[in-house]
């Protein structure tokens, strides 16, 4: 017995699976960077240097803790404590020991490392006394066999045994002790005792716990601007959280930016050579200015987590995201995205001054390698561009600058079709004009509407012939054909304009202004024709039909009123304001009475627009010119005279 719940039970998994998965993107991303994550600081993320002011509040010590030496100290105690280190040596067996004699080899070692006295048995001795063989026979004028050697085995273990005598801590700081006030200054001494802390919390002896709790609130923080990112996008693009790739595009921008904060840092790099400008550059190519500010912020609000300073880390990014997305409104031309990074290179340089004065007061704190990290992160900015043309072939996005590449008419694909057909070239042309402007009105994407409207009909240019636009005086073949037959001619050119569009690897996004430009409308003169021809019979409407899908997107739905608008327009004989509204007003209602703008989010504020553009577009399209007056023969021959 079927059960009643199957198709129910599959649309829910269907629609609240795929959304499951996309959530789970956000997840897996999440504990992937808690992963990566640097652990070589811990819980320790104060950022401090000799000569300049304690950023933070008070530090006090939450433990105990040694204060240890540093390099150069131990290495000066041990220089000092190896000074009276005498290597050991051993008698060969066997062999005469009147004079102490050693191997050339063994004598230079002596000397290299610095050693004055050696140690045989129980007694030292001077290495004066002590003889190669050439310069024992140089003193006692005979031939003296080796009979020492040096004893590299116990010498290693007797200075290993007099180095771990040496302590590496000098001093203790105990628990509740105050370590530096906020604006205090970082002397030698200080930064001493905050190295020391700063290695108590890498030890492992700090315990598991402490570990623990610190990896948890990494990723509770993640998780949390995570999901904060998520509800905005809940809220205010519910489209781009239902879109998989879109959310992918999203999680992998992050991904990349904070693995290379991880890097930079693991390589005791600074975090500013890292280009996080990257983040609002490729969402605002690909989508909206607010998106790409969020996602800036949610990217910067994961990195302050493991940078050193990351107050001033967020503040200066916060300045980067803003200039970015501000002086990139519409990425058109390579040379935008070199000027945005000469924007961000200043921003950055005057963000981090004013913040450096504002917080020290003092000029000599500045950091002149940080205006060279920031100019080497413009540079890397300009590398993004390689990352767009990237994006775009792995999540089948669409650029200006692609679609601005695409309206080149003298691009090959474009001029093959007015060379074909060079009626419908110009029609395309028309109706392109009419749509952008259509779009501007009611906030649409003008650039992209442009850009289908050029390519809508290129199927026509497998039998141009069969359109009126490309007959010049010559009788229409289709009148001479059955209606049905007439009408699928008509139609192919959406499935021709298809094969077309894929074999030049036109964007997907373009294909589909090519299959949707008609929708599933009726091939009205062919239908229409028929059914008079046959008033008796029961007309089957799909072989009149546009197979679809219908438009979408509101630029879907503006490309397929212009279409049949434009064309409509060429039939009229009187051009007025008044049949020309009369026109673009029956074209629209017949089209919104088929449905075909029902899947699209046009508003009837959009339709009024839309239809103000059109009528006032197409006067001035078909406006009136003046007569010339003609010269009449007595005119002539006055003038002549």
């Amino acid at each position: 017995m079927n059960n009643p719940f199957n198709f129910q039970l599959s649309s829910f998994n269907s629609k609240y699976g795929s959304a499951v998965f996309r959530l789970s993107i956000f997840a897996v991303l999440a504990l992937v960077l808690v992963l990566i994550f640097p652990r070589y600081n811990n819980a320790f993320r104060y950022h401090y240097e000799i000569g300049k002011p304690w950023g933070y509040a008070t530090l006090t010590a939450d433990f105990d803790f040694p204060i240890y030496k540093t390099d150069d100290q131990m290495s000066k105690e041990q220089t000092q404590l190896l000074s009276t280190f005498a290597p050991y040596l051993k008698y060969i067996p066997r062999v005469q020991r009147e004079v102490k004699v050693i191997p050339l080899e063994n004598m230079e070692w002596l000397k290299t490392e610095g050693y004055s006295r050696v140690t045989i048995g129980q007694n030292k001795y001077p290495l004066s006394e002590i003889y190669t063989p050439k310069s024992a026979y140089a003193k006692y004028g005979y031939e003296i066999s080796t009979n020492l050697v040096l004893d590299t085995a116990r010498t290693m273990e007797m200075k290993a045994k007099l180095l771990s005598t040496l302590s590496p801590t000098m001093g203790l700081v105990q628990k509740g002790e105050k370590i530096i006030d906020k604006g205090d200054i970082v002397t030698d001494r200080t930064y001493q005792i905050l190295q020391s802390l700063r290695r108590s919390y890498e030890d492992e002896t700090l315990g598991h716990r402490q570990r623990t709790l610190s990896i948890l609130g990494e990723a509770m923080l993640v998780i949390l601007f995570l999901c904060l990112f998520v509800i905005y996008l809940y809220v205010f693009r519910i489209a781009y959280l239902r879109s998989t790739s879109t959310v992918l595009f999203f999680a992998l921008q992050i991904f990349i930016v904070i693995a290379l904060a991880c890097l930079a840092l693991r390589f005791n790099l600074t975090v500013y050579l890292i280009p996080f400008a990257w983040v609002p550059i490729l969402t605002r190519v690909f989508f909206d200015s607010r998106t790409a500010l969020f996602l800036h912020f949610t990217t910067i609000l994961i990195a302050s987590i493991i940078v050193p300073a990351p107050v001033e880390f967020f503040f200066i990014q916060i300045v980067v995201g803003m200039v970015a997305v501000s002086s990139l409104s519409d990425m058109t031309r390579r040379a935008q995205l070199v000027q945005t990074a000469a924007w961000i290179y200043l921003a950055q340089s005057v963000a981090y001054t004013a913040l450096t004065f504002a917080q020290t007061g003092v000029f000599s704190s500045i950091d002149p390698w940080m205006y060279l990290y920031f100019f080497i992160c413009g540079l890397l900015t300009i590398g993004c561009y390689g990352l767009i043309y990237g994006f775009e072939k792995l999540f089948r996005f669409i650029s200006s600058i692609t679609l601005v590449e695409l309206t080149d008419i003298n691009s090959e694909l474009l001029h093959t079709l007015a060379e074909r057909a060079p009626g419908t070239f110009q029609h395309s042309m028309q109706v392109s004009n009419l749509a952008a402007e259509a779009a501007k009105a009611i906030g649409a994407n003008a650039l992209l509407v442009r850009t289908g409207a050029l390519y809508h009909d290129i199927g026509k240019m497998t039998d141009p012939l069969y359109f009126v636009e490309n007959q010049t005086g010559t009788e229409n073949p289709l009148l001479n054909m059955d209606p049905r037959d007439a009408a699928q001619v008509i139609i192919s050119h959406v499935a021709e304009g298809e094969k077309i569009a894929r074999r030049n690897h036109l964007p997907e996004v373009v294909i589909n202004f090519i299959t949707t430009h008609h929708g599933t409308s009726l091939v009205r003169y062919f239908y229409n024709t028929y059914c008079n021809a046959h008033p008796k019979e029961t007309v089957d409407e799909s072989l009149f039909r546009y197979p679809g899908a219908k438009p979408s997107t509101k630029e879907g739905a503006i490309l397929m009123m212009a279409d049949a608008i434009e064309a409509r327009s060429r039939s009229l004989t009187d051009f007025t304001e008044e049949s020309i509204a009369k026109a673009v007003n029956q074209m629209i209602d017949s089209q919104i009475a088929d449905g075909q703008f029902a899947e699209t989010p046009l508003s009837f504020k959009d339709v009024e627009d839309i239809r103000r553009v059109f009528i006032s577009r197409l006067v001035a399209m078909n406006h009136h010119r003046i007569s010339y007056p003609t010269l009449n023969k007595s005119s002539i021959n006055n003038n002549r005279q």
